[in-house]
């Protein structure tokens, strides 16, 4: 670790209360050493979100992602096995498979052809012959730790600390009735800011809901907004008023939206037969990759439609005001005036929250 780092690093005080701490500073949302730091010791060393388990009923089907550049692949093996590998070929390092989702027989790399089977195992080598010291069993896909949930599936590109149950604890008891929505949809977002600028708007208590969101916030009880948080997740629950929102209309007196979000870069946002999976992928130190995943009870006939519809077009203006106001965020950490800010006591438990097990996971490196 260069020294540059361990005195960034060294800027941020975690065991602080609340009512004393501080935010992480604006050259963690702005340096290219934290960028890479992030990508070893957060992204490199916890579970992530990889894709959907519908995507990986039969044996031969894939899904790709990139996690903070880090290319992997899930697949259903031909025994039935669900599997995570490295998605880059032994020999130069080529991507093995470029489709984000699909079926394959076998895993051929389209540069020079190795092919390994859905288990990993390097089986083709063409023109390979004569080669020392060089044993094919021990040149198979590196195999990473893969778990699911409900309907998503998760990996983890290091050795997990914990089991995937435990690390979202105690999401799995709190929503247990995941398996009657279905995916409808996914739209991506490419922002011009840092990830943690993205999940820190996320997890300010609702403290911008009424200055960023007005067709929300009139469905929102303000009042009785509230945070709770957990070892390695949080959760902002919101009464529900009457609202021309279709996601929220639906929703009885008395419902709430629940705002999950789980270290480092999932939010889950729902409503009553209603869910958005959001990921938040760092794309360099001031870009993010957002994607949105979208899920509902009731998918079948026009009255359904109709409401998928106008759901998908109030949640991407939702999505663009935070968008807009991330992007303001950005080009205001690089002033020379700002350094770190405070919490609101009240609203930003989540944020700081947040904060800290970044720092936490940063400064064991």
């Amino acid at each position: 670790m260069s020294t540059h780092l361990q005195e960034q690093l060294r800027r941020f005080d975690p065991t602080l209360p609340l009512e004393r701490a501080r935010t992480i500073p604006a050259a963690w949302y702005l340096d290219p050493e934290i960028h890479e730091a992030e990508r070893s010791a957060v992204f490199g060393n916890t579970w992530h979100f990889a894709g959907r388990l519908d995507q990986l009923t039969a044996p031969g089907a894939f899904v790709t992602l990139d996690i903070a550049g880090e290319p992997v692949l899930v697949v259903r093996d031909a025994a039935g096995v669900l599997r995570a590998f490295s998605n880059v070929c032994r020999h130069r390092a080529a991507v093995v498979m470029n489709e984000p989702c699909g079926m394959a027989s076998k895993l051929r790399c389209r540069y020079h052809g190795w092919t390994y089977d859905l288990a990993g195992q390097l089986r083709g080598t063409p023109e390979f012959e004569g080669v020392g010291e060089f044993a094919r069993d021990e040149h198979g896909l590196p195999e990473l730790a893969v778990s699911t949930w409900g309907p998503l599936v998760w990996v983890h590109l290091g050795r997990p600390a914990m089991p995937l149950a435990e690390f979202l604890a105690p999401l799995p008891e709190r929503l247990m009735d995941l398996n009657k929505l279905r995916f409808v949809e996914r739209r991506a977002y490419e922002v011009a800011c840092n990830w943690k600028v993205f999940v820190d708007n996320f997890l300010d208590g609702g403290y911008h809901v009424n200055t960023v969101h007005p067709g929300l916030s009139g469905a929102l009880d303000y009042s009785r907004y509230r945070t709770e948080t957990f070892d390695q997740c949080s959760v902002q629950v919101a009464p529900l008023k009457a609202s021309d929102d279709p996601a929220i209309a639906q929703s009885r007196a008395g419902d709430c939206a629940y705002y999950w979000w789980v270290y480092p870069n999932l939010m889950l946002n729902l409503y009553r037969g209603v869910m958005d999976v959001n990921v938040v992928l760092p794309l360099g130190p001031s870009r993010c990759q957002v994607l949105f995943d979208f899920y509902f009870e009731q998918t079948e006939g026009d009255g359904a439609r109709q409401f998928i519809a106008e759901s998908i077009r109030i949640a991407e203006q939702i999505q663009q005001e935070d968008m807009d106001i991330s992007v303001e965020v950005q080009r205001g950490l690089a002033s020379r005036s700002y350094d770190t800010g405070r919490f609101s006591v009240r609203r930003e438990a989540g944020g700081y929250h947040f904060h800290r097990l970044l720092a936490r996971q940063l400064q064991a490196r």
